[in-house]
């Protein structure tokens, strides 16, 4: 079979990235352009500085990725964009420079939602092409803007079995990481300083929603904040007074726990009802250290984790999702448009 060369682009929130993706597994190029310094200082992603910074970005990151895989465009076998969800700005930045390559080398093109990118990450390195352990897989998609459980019964075939009501677990660790006056984003934020807690602070109660597996992590949020302003860290002092390294630590790592402990009880319980043979992770939360060991460690079944290089969002992602979708000749018209509020399953 003639070997299959896709270029994945992704920019459905603050990553310019652009990959050549050889039979939906190898990797000739991966190039990121992060924009999380630039975001920092907001203490959160400023919807329109990512759209305006994916505009100057995107034409330097097309060009390094083929020039990384030794290639020039007309040589591709297809191209995939993500065109949803996301930030309707920075979504429209990839999806009409992927249809403006796609056009002019006249190659096919793909749409792929941005979450099943995060799912087929792990073919690129710890799956055979076929899926080992084999379906279905309970798939855990945590990040800034998504917490799912989505029941993979196959390629292409998905049920959403389980979502957040309010925040996402990123989302939560970038507000909780802001009470506790840490820098963004906040989940390798929490993580550092937890790794120096004394684990003295009491844990806090892990959510639940009543005979449902959807996830609640609001309630988190206000736990961190009210223990915050009773250990005097939050609301920030006045002067030039820090708050107490030590008890920032106890705090982080006590939310920490119960973040993860909430993420892996919801994803064990979900393999044990739908009898998966496999849990897989992906999502930039799941570059989190303790949620990937006590993922494997609680786990009925085997645990698939991408490396937490391909956790965040990246091109390569994306091109191995459309690799399933193009041996099978589907594409997408050339008026399609992007959808933020996409959803799987």
């Amino acid at each position: 079979m003639k070997s299959m060369k896709i270029l994945g682009i992704e920019t459905s929130c603050d990553e310019t990235a652009a990959s050549v993706i050889e039979n939906g597994r190898t990797i000739l190029s991966n190039v990121i352009a992060s924009q999380a310094e630039m975001h920092a200082k907001y203490g959160g992603i400023v919807p329109e500085v990512a759209s305006r910074q994916h505009m100057v970005t995107i034409i330097p990151v097309l060009q390094q990725s083929l020039e990384e895989a030794g290639m020039l465009a007309r040589d591709l076998d297809g191209v995939a964009v993500t065109y949803g969800p996301g930030l309707a700005g920075s979504l429209l930045i990839g999806v009409n420079a992927a249809k403006g390559l796609a056009l002019a080398d006249e190659l096919p093109f793909i749409g792929l939602n941005h979450l099943e990118g995060h799912i087929y990450a792990s073919w690129l390195e710890e799956l055979d092409p076929e899926g080992r352990p084999g379906f279905p897989l309970m798939c855990l998609i945590a990040s800034g803007g998504h917490t799912d459980l989505i029941l993979m019964k196959g390629h292409g075939r998905f049920k959403l079995v389980g979502r957040t009501r309010d925040d996402a677990a990123g989302e939560a660790f970038d507000k909780a990481a802001r009470v506790l006056g840490l820098g963004f984003p906040g989940g390798p934020e929490i993580q550092r300083v937890s790794s120096e807690s004394r684990g003295v602070e009491p844990r806090f109660t892990r959510p639940r929603i009543k005979d449902s597996l959807d996830f609640s992590f609001s309630g988190l949020k206000s736990a961190v904040m009210r223990r915050a302003e009773e250990r005097g860290i939050y609301p920030p002092q006045a002067g030039d007074s820090e708050p107490d390294p030590a008890k920032v630590a106890d705090i982080a790592k006590a939310f920490q726990e119960a973040i993860v402990d909430s993420m892996v009880q919801h994803t064990t319980q979900a393999a044990k009802d739908h009898n998966v043979r496999g849990v897989l992770l992906g999502g930039g939360v799941a570059a989190n250290t303790l949620l990937r060991e006590e993922m494997k460690s609680r786990s009925p079944v085997e645990v698939i984790v991408p490396r937490p290089g391909l956790c965040t969002d990246n091109g390569a992602m994306i091109g191995a999702a459309a690799y399933f979708h193009m041996r099978q000749g589907k594409s997408y018209q050339w008026d399609m448009d992007v959808v933020p509020n996409l959803r799987l399953g």
